[in-house]
């Protein structure tokens, strides 16, 4: 699997994995995640997954063949949410995986790619959240990947789960 830099052309693969994620949540009950309606038909969401396209620090795993395997956003500081750090960090804004290429290891890639690219830039913090609700299952997703739950911030009638990396 190679990683590559993604831009504005990659748009719509990514909102595609968010559509797929969409149905598949909602499919097993999980709809309070990311709602039940695909992202595609919902135009501030749209307007979200362009403006990440198009502002640089997205990069795109490849599966063999070329076909988009998931996709991630790394950025110097968050844009939403979460205060930024009172040192440098990389901020990881996006994280996902295309249903067809699930349990892979595509996000262990690009986590690692996260990872790579911190380290090339003397940066020893590396950040990203995570809704906080549900089962549990994606905070235990990056617990195993190295992170370390720091604080929780509230988004609506939500929270997500802050999570920091030393590297």
């Amino acid at each position: 699997m190679r990683v590559r830099e993604g831009g504005p052309e990659d748009g719509g693969a990514v909102l595609d994995m968010f559509d797929g994620a969409v149905a598949w949540l909602t499919a097993r009950g999980r709809s309070a995640q990311w709602g039940s309606r695909p992202w595609s038909e919902m135009p501030e969401r749209v307007a979200r997954v362009q403006e990440i396209a198009a502002g640089g620090g997205l990069w795109i795993a490849e599966a063999d063949g070329g076909e988009p395997a998931g996709a991630l956003s790394v950025v110097d500081r968050p844009k939403y949410h979460v205060a930024p750090a009172e040192e440098p960090e990389l901020y990881i804004d996006l994280l996902i995986t295309a249903r067809a290429h699930t349990g892979r290891g595509v996000g262990a890639r690009l986590l690692d790619f996260a990872r790579e690219r911190a380290r090339q830039r003397g940066v020893g913090l590396l950040r990203v959240d995570c809704w906080s609700g549900g089962d549990g299952a994606l905070i235990r997703y990056y617990t195993g990947q190295g992170f370390t739950p720091t604080h929780r911030v509230a988004v609506g009638a939500s929270e997500i789960q802050v999570f920091e990396q030393r590297l």
